[in-house]
């Protein structure tokens, strides 16, 4: 007993020492950061954005879509609170839509910056929005609904990007904006990539 006590002990003492990897409460930081091949998008501005565009500094990226009823303004809120929080000084809120058809450039202006002036909405072909989705692993479904109209269901995932455009951190709901500022505090010094 005495010897599974002190292997335990061992095993939680290496894990605190271990500065490589934050400890985070409301979200899972990855193994190995996953690279994101380039895309061709366009921002909120009409301008075009690519993957060099999340280089230079942290990123939360979230999919989703302007008419979502719940999940999307909520987590936008939530991204807004931990931004305002300054728990990430600098870090970058970028929303990708995944509803090309209804989410114009200045209609999807409108939306994010109506939860912070600073948010970035991303749009652009149908298929240049699957790859990149595809890239996060993010599924995204179009809902055809009776008298025409549709919906679209999607993965509720917030990820963190480091300094060098990769994915080091994922945050699933519910969310929780004063945890997740917290992580975004202890993982800080691990985002220079």
């Amino acid at each position: 007993m005495a010897a599974v006590c002190a292997a335990l002990a061992g095993f939680w003492l290496a894990r605190e020492l271990d500065s490589s990897v934050p400890d985070l409460a409301s979200g899972t930081w990855l193994p190995d950061p996953k690279p994101i091949a380039d895309f061709q998008l366009t921002d909120h501005l009409g301008r075009a954005f690519t993957a060099a565009e999340l280089q230079g500094r942290p990123s939360l990226v979230f999919f989703g879509f302007m008419h979502c009823p719940d999940v999307c303004p909520t987590t936008l809120v939530k991204l807004a609170q931990v931004k305002k929080a300054g728990a990430l000084p600098g870090v970058r809120v970028v929303f990708v839509s995944v509803d090309p058809e209804r989410d114009t450039p200045t209609a999807l202006g409108l939306y994010v910056q109506a939860f912070d002036p600073d948010f970035i909405g991303l749009t652009g072909e149908a298929s240049a929005i699957k790859r990149i989705a595809t890239q996060f692993g993010v599924a995204v479904n179009r809902v055809d609904l009776p008298g025409g109209d549709y919906t679209m269901d999607h993965s509720a995932v917030v990820f963190l990007l480091d300094r060098r455009g990769r994915i080091v951190g994922v945050f699933t709901p519910p969310f929780d904006s004063e945890r997740m500022a917290q992580d975004l505090r202890r993982a800080a010094s691990h985002l220079n990539g």
